[in-house]
């Protein structure tokens, strides 16, 4: 709960942290300080205006709150698809979509830039909630950071992220280590040099990282790596 309330604040549908966990716990034999909860992230949502509504599908019953899903093999998937399709090219057109999709009219989702919310969700969840470097595991201090920064058009995907611990992370923001394109770690000589110590931080390098995405896809691209290198490290 609390990283969905740091990653998404009241849009999780509370004014703050405790009603919050007053509403999760209301639902819980056993109230907890810190629950588990599922997360449903919507990747580029769109708006229908009013007269644009598709109809509900007789198949959807009104006591239905969540998992309902269609399939485009079925009259009723096929339907509801092709209704979003008619409607998907005013909507763009009217600037309705924040960011319009590389494709359209296939029966599937595809990848696409995420928010900062869901990027850090993906993330943490991608690292198996631990740190890159350190495999510290302490949720708190574990946070998400751009390989190629956000404000140098770095994109909210996967494989531009990194889990690192606050401190590591904030020394690959500022160049004191980086990441090779093996995947190990590279701690600059800088930090002894300005600061006279490091001598922790030092022992993490040219060790291969501690966690790494299962899917391949998700692991860091090696074009960020290289734009970090060059860019941002500090040699």
């Amino acid at each position: 709960m609390s990283l969905a309330w740091d990653a998404f604040g009241n849009k999780n549908g509370s004014e703050n942290l405790s009603n919050l966990r007053n509403s999760i716990n209301k639902y819980r034999r056993t109230p907890e300080a810190d629950p588990t909860v599922g997360c449903i992230i919507l990747n580029q949502p769109f708006f229908l205006h009013e007269d644009q509504w598709i109809d509900v599908p007789s198949s959807f019953a009104r006591n239905i709150v969540t998992g309902k899903t269609y399939d485009t093999s079925e009259t009723d998937g096929e339907r509801l698809w092709n209704e979003v399709i008619l409607r998907f090219n005013d909507i763009k057109s009217n600037g309705l979509v924040a960011e319009p999709l590389a494709a359209y009219g296939n029966e599937y989702l595809i990848k696409s830039r995420l928010g900062q919310g869901a990027f850090r969700i993906l993330v943490t969840d991608a690292y198996n909630r631990k740190c890159a470097i350190s495999g510290e595991k302490a949720l708190p201090v574990l946070q998400a950071a751009h390989i190629k920064p956000f404000n140098e058009k770095g994109p909210n995907s996967v494989n531009n992220g990194l889990l690192l611990r606050s401190d590591l992370h904030i020394l690959f923001d500022r160049g004191y280590l980086t990441v090779t394109p093996e995947y190990n770690i590279e701690v600059s000589r800088r930090i002894k040099e300005e600061f006279n110590n490091g001598k922790h931080y030092y022992t993490l390098h040219g060790h291969p990282l501690y966690a790494l995405p299962k899917i391949i896809e998700d692991r860091p691209s090696l074009e960020f790596i290289k734009w970090h290198n060059e860019n941002i490290f500090r040699d």
